[in-house]
């Protein structure tokens, strides 16, 4: 596997995501050998710090993260510079700029875990101080914008400066080994592809759940809500994993252009269609594993009055000849019974029944896909009980991810970033994904907007809204009872 020798400059060095996940995933990337001997991290922040204070601060929330041992800290925390960049300072780039063309890497990531509005002055003073030439790639975290307008606008500004093929939209769910396993069992094995159909699906169910509330970014929330910050990005991610043709080869855009396919066929909610299939929510006062919790409007940074739903469900379909008819349900929120996120697919029952069916079954056969918190897949079945009498049992093929082979599982962050160092585009997410997934969700937030009636509450600890689990019922089914 190759190894290119890199500077990682990780704009918002200091934020949360950078001490919960990236610096976490090089360092696990670190400790595998991945990394070129003389690859450098270049963490920067809006305030004055020496690099030895703020390694001594990352390595303390990294032992609070229980992340290596001593040892292996040592020779990660070498790699580790911190330098004072404010986005709207550009004496900070060209100091920048000088100390990543003074070593001349053989490829710069520019991690931009910064607030989307320093995505656009970040970019122009790179390209300012020439760190745009080819060898350099760009990461955007989401959300890339509040509506389609915003997000067009910082991608013609981005893409002033860099190339298509050096922007690198971030998806982590893309980087999921579950998410992986999907591909390959749809693609690598002649058993599911002439059940993964209409004829044979009855519906699909992903959820994505959490138990955490807002914590600390209660301002930035308040201003995206759970539309914009999960279903826009990556719950349609995984819709495409799941209902996308076999593109012809695993090249990046073999997959891009298979993607881009179902987020065009996906059915507008036309804005007489909201009431019946979405519900949003939000989260009042309760309990999370027995300790209390406030409501959302009680959270640090929320608005008085705030209407901003933590909860959203959708029943979603696709216009075309292999799901047509075939419902996807999509659920995703805060302050949840448990932390989870799966894909469920349902298959329809046989055409005749010859024995007695187990009572309170109502879907026989499914195949669940854990991806977290513990990666898994287990496929559903029929056989018959011990005994004198002919009568069905459900028992289940289980496959752990982590126990089925010795080989060390990189996490997401690990995976994706590894990809950015190598060049590997197919795991992110390309520009006119982003925008069809912006044109099917702008109708739903626009209908929101002008309703005059506010998200429905649930309390914390719970499965969010009644009416979640009733738009289901509606159509005679449930969400999967497992998790």
């Amino acid at each position: 596997m190759s190894k290119p020798d890199f500077d990682m400059v990780l704009f918002g060095g200091t934020g949360d995501l950078a001490r919960r996940k990236l610096m976490p995933a090089l360092f696990a990337a670190h400790r595998a050998g991945q990394l070129h001997p003389q690859a450098r991290i270049i963490a920067t922040g809006s305030g004055h710090a020496s690099t030895q204070d703020y390694v001594a601060a990352l390595e303390q929330a990294m032992r609070e993260q229980r992340h290596g041992a001593p040892q292996d800290w040592a020779g990660f925390a070498k790699r580790i510079v911190y330098m004072q960049v404010d986005a709207l300072d550009p004496a900070h780039f060209d100091a920048l700029g000088e100390l990543v063309q003074g070593r001349s890497p053989q490829v710069v990531v520019c991690y931009l875990a910064t607030a989307p509005h320093l995505f656009v002055p970040v970019c122009e003073q790179l390209g300012r101080v020439g760190l745009n030439h080819p060898g350099v790639r760009v990461v955007l975290e989401k959300p890339l914008g509040h509506d389609l307008d915003s997000s067009e606008s910082i991608n013609d500004a981005v893409a002033r400066h860099f190339a298509e093929d050096q922007i690198y939209r971030i998806d982590h769910y893309l980087g999921k080994e579950s998410v992986q396993n999907l591909m390959a069992i749809r693609f690598g094995n002649a058993l599911f592809d002439p059940l993964w159909r209409r004829e044979w699906v009855r519906e699909v169910q992903i959820t994505i759940a959490e138990e955490l509330g807002v914590e600390a970014r209660g301002d930035f929330y308040d201003r995206t809500g759970a539309l914009r910050d999960m279903v826009q990005n990556h719950l349609l991610q995984l819709v495409c994993m799941v209902a996308m043709e076999p593109p012809a080869s695993l090249a990046e855009d073999a997959i891009r252009d298979e993607k881009i396919k179902i987020l065009k066929a996906l059915k507008p909610i036309l804005p007489q269609e909201v009431a019946e299939k979405t519900v949003r929510g939000q989260y009042q006062a309760g309990a999370i594993q027995g300790q209390p919790v406030p409501g959302y409007l009680q959270e640090p940074g929320i608005a008085a009055g705030s209407g901003t739903e933590t909860f959203v469900a959708i029943k979603a379909e696709i216009a075309n000849w292999r799901w047509a008819g075939v419902p996807f349900y999509l659920r995703t929120g805060k302050r949840m019974q448990a932390r989870v996120a799966e894909i469920v697919i349902h298959f329809r029952e046989v055409p005749h029944a010859i024995f007695p069916r187990p009572h309170g079954l109502t879907a026989p056969n499914r195949l669940v896909i854990r991806l977290q918190p513990q990666e898994s897949i287990r496929l559903h079945f029929l056989v018959k009980q011990p005994g004198d009498t002919v009568a069905l049992t459900q028992t289940s093929l289980d496959l752990d991810l982590a126990a089925s082979s010795k080989a060390r599982r990189a996490g997401a962050y690990e995976r994706l970033l590894l990809d950015v160092i190598r060049g590997r585009l197919g795991l992110f997410v390309r520009r006119d994904e982003q925008v069809q997934a912006w044109h099917w969700v702008e109708p739903i937030l626009d209908s929101w907007r002008g309703s005059p009636i506010p998200p429905k509450s649930y309390t914390s600890g719970t499965w969010g809204p009644s009416s979640g689990a009733s738009r289901l019922s509606r159509d005679g089914s449930s969400w999967h009872g497992e998790i």
